[in-house]
């Protein structure tokens, strides 16, 4: 049987990893301790004290960490790398930078070790799910060799290109997000105090042009239900961003609405702090115009005060 390491037991890597548990060998290893006794103690895994303990004699090494910096200490200062045999495969699904993965796999090539990036989109739904999307980036060959492990907890996998294409594309995808979180957010705000109920705006907007997975999914269920409910951290998505900045500037691209929205994030980032959801960025966005974006009957609701 194929022996899989995982790294990394976050909020979305905790449920990929529980996938692989049921198909393949897996050893598991993560910074916080008490995830891996915690996902051991119900899943045929064996829980390693260290990226190298984890890496020892796999045949695939999967990586879901916070970002590119993290998968290269773990990889190469965490030892797991002189642990895998030759001609094991590296599978980073970390929303990660393109440039970073392409030194990440140049290293790796000297072992004769492959890479695939393999950022990944679906949220803790679509892990739970097995349902996730797929962005990989490598050769032919390497991305075929990542299919049967992918396959574990996509349901779509696309091959974007050479090495760091996945983490391109995830990059782009995430600028695409926070704009229409943000912008989604102000025509509602301004909806709001024109007394406009914002759920029945919404109603009107997803069935028109306007729609996105902002106005659809994210802003009825944590916006309107005021419940935000903490999936995926805003420091991540302010990260993403930056990657996205990163390479328009990298191409030599205009990219106004990119550069716009990586200030918004980071001064919600600086605002909300670090453990704050994404979409509570409209936490500003109501502050500012002082209306709350909620279900009511066509009048607007203060926003609760910044002052203490």
């Amino acid at each position: 049987m194929m022996r899989v390491a995982f790294i990394g037991l976050g909020d979305i890597g905790r449920p990929m990893a529980g996938h692989l548990a049921t198909r393949f060998e897996l050893a598991v290893w993560s910074r916080t301790r008490v995830k891996v006794e915690a996902f051991v103690q119900s899943r045929n895994a064996i829980a390693a004290s260290s990226p190298a303990e984890a890496a020892a004699g796999a045949h695939v090494l999967v990586t879901c960490l916070p970002t590119s910096a993290e998968v290269e200490e773990v990889l190469f200062a965490g030892g797991a790398v002189q642990k895998l045999d030759r001609a094991a495969l590296v599978i980073d699904c970390t929303s990660g930078d393109p440039a970073t993965s392409r030194s990440i796999a140049a290293r790796l090539l000297e072992r004769e070790i492959g890479f695939v990036d393999a950022p990944v989109s679906g949220g803790v739904a679509g892990a739970e799910a097995g349902k996730l999307t797929v962005m990989c980036g490598g050769t032919d060959s390497d991305v075929q060799r990542a299919k049967p492990v992918l396959d574990a907890f996509a349901s779509k996998i696309v091959h974007c290109g050479g090495v760091g294409a996945g983490h391109a594309v995830k990059a782009a995808n995430q600028a695409l997000l926070a704009v229409h979180i943000w912008a989604t957010g102000e025509v509602l705000a301004a909806l709001t105090k024109a007394g406009v109920d914002p759920a029945l705006a919404l109603e009107v907007i997803n069935a028109s042009s306007g729609r996105s997975n902002a106005s659809q999914n994210l802003i009825p269920e944590r916006v309107l239900s005021r419940e935000f409910p903490r999936t995926f951290r805003l420091a991540l998505l302010d990260k993403d961003v930056g990657i996205a900045l990163a390479m328009a500037r990298e191409t030599g691209t205009a990219a106004p609405f990119t550069e716009l929205a990586a200030r918004l994030f980071a001064a919600a980032r600086s605002e909300l702090g670090e453990e704050a959801d994404h979409v509570e960025a409209v936490r500003l966005i109501e502050r500012e115009a002082g209306a709350e974006i909620r279900s009511g009957h066509g009048s607007p609701h203060q926003a609760p005060s910044s002052e203490p």
